[in-house]
């Protein structure tokens, strides 16, 4: 034990002891007298007392006297026995499943939803907004931007792609997101597009799909393209400088033809993904082709790291518009969670079945995680550990020992005048 309040009780303890030696010590000389024989085994039977418990307390954590004596140094001797015990009964007998779902029973979370919903302001939603966006920056590296792009390129190639893309186009549709989406993209496009890695990447690409269109063609056609290209009517630098001003357009008209027609395309296309077997097709064929080239891939990372720059810079704005749309969308919700009764119940229900459902899985994994913890400490933690929190009482029995060894020893010598004087 460390520190000024565990040694006050090991003093105490000691200090008991040796008064108890030293009263014997002094009472010594009188042991012939009927008090001082009394006074005398009192003393005795303490020292006694006290040393025994001594003993017992020291035997828990280390060897008395440094001495090998058996069954001794029980708790490093035993730690890793006493962990796997401590997890067992903390899961099989502590926290049951029984209880567990007691307690859970007992929580009201639609009142704490309906509490913090109704604390919580749009100023506060809006700091937090800000605090996530500086979260982001400092966090959420370019490199990781893009490994996340990469990541998710992968989910899309492994699934089907038309399904999904059909209910996404719905709800974009449905919350407007598809015209925040297209300026968003193009913008970041059109940026990416003044950068020389990205011009030469988004370059590689054009040459790509320009050679795999002149496959798809016959002779003639494909002949009068490689005219086009040696006088210069197809020139990888004009496509690109084509493809940056129209970006640049669709950024700055709302009313721009391709804004239009994409919304035109938004509109009936997820009845088409799910219905038109052949644009199913087409659209798994497109995946793979476009996804799954290493140019894609240069060009999805450059992509995810531009969109991540203009996002950041965007949401450290004062006025800015993502913050702004998150911060309406929050509070929309923290204005149904406050309003909304059955919806905090539902939520309520939800969130208790999902814990349930957790504890059901993994409770058996408690004792295990529990001994594991027990273990993690070693034979001197788990000392060090039992000493900080217990030793002060265990140094109180050894000053009990002292004083009830005193007092069984003085009570026994008493009978023993009595039956003398009969």
């Amino acid at each position: 034990m460390s520190g000024a309040g565990p040694r006050q009780p090991r003093r105490l303890a000691l200090g008991v002891l040796l008064a108890a030696a030293a009263l014997a010590i002094a009472m010594f000389p009188f042991r012939s007298t009927w008090w001082g024989g009394w006074i005398l085994a009192v003393a005795e039977a303490g020292v006694i007392g006290g040393l025994a418990d001594w003993f017992a307390v020291t035997a828990l954590f280390r060897h008395p006297l440094g001495l090998p004596i058996p069954r001794t140094a029980l708790i490093p001797a035993n730690w890793e026995l006493m962990a796997a015990r401590v997890g067992t009964m903390v899961g099989s007998r502590v926290l049951t499943k029984d209880y567990v779902a007691q307690e859970i029973a007992r929580v009201d979370i639609s009142s704490l939803i309906a509490r913090g919903a109704t604390s919580i302001s749009s100023r506060d939603l809006d700091a937090a907004t800000q605090e996530l966006a500086r979260w982001l920056a400092a966090e959420l590296s370019p490199k990781m931007a893009g490994d996340l792009i990469t990541r998710l390129r992968d989910l899309v190639l492994a699934r089907p792609l038309a399904p999904v893309l059909a209910g996404l186009l719905e709800v974009a549709r449905r919350n407007e997101w598809d015209r925040r989406v297209v300026t968003a993209g193009a913008g970041a496009l059109a940026e990416a597009l003044d950068r020389p890695a990205f011009r030469a990447t988004a370059g590689d690409l054009v040459d790509d799909l320009l050679a795999r269109y002149r496959e798809g063609m016959s002779l003639a056609p494909r002949l009068w393209i490689g005219v086009a290209r040696l006088l210069g009517l197809i020139d990888r630098e004009r496509m690109l400088a084509a493809i940056q001003s129209g970006l640049r357009q669709v950024v700055e008209e709302p009313d721009h033809p391709v804004r239009q027609r994409l919304a035109a395309a938004v509109e009936e296309l997820p009845g088409r993904l799910r219905a038109d077997a052949r644009l199913v097709a087409r659209v798994e064929a497109a995946k793979r082709d476009l996804l799954a080239t290493p140019v894609a891939t240069r060009v999805l990372e450059d992509a995810a790291a531009a969109v991540h720059r203009t996002v950041l810079a965007d949401l450290e704005r004062p006025d800015s518009e993502v913050r702004a749309w998150i911060v309406e969308r929050l509070e929309r919700a923290r204005r149904a969670l406050a309003d909304d009764e059955e919806l905090r119940r539902e939520l309520d229900r939800w969130a208790k079945s999902r814990v349930l459902e957790a504890v059901e899985r993994h409770h058996q994994r408690l004792a295990e995680f529990i001994e594991n913890g027990v273990l993690a400490l070693g034979p001197d933690g788990a000392v060090r550990l039992i000493e900080e929190h217990a030793g002060d009482d265990l140094q109180y029995i050894r000053v009990n020992g002292t004083v009830v060894g005193g007092l069984a020893g003085g009570l026994l010598h008493a009978i023993r005048l009595v039956l003398g004087l009969v």
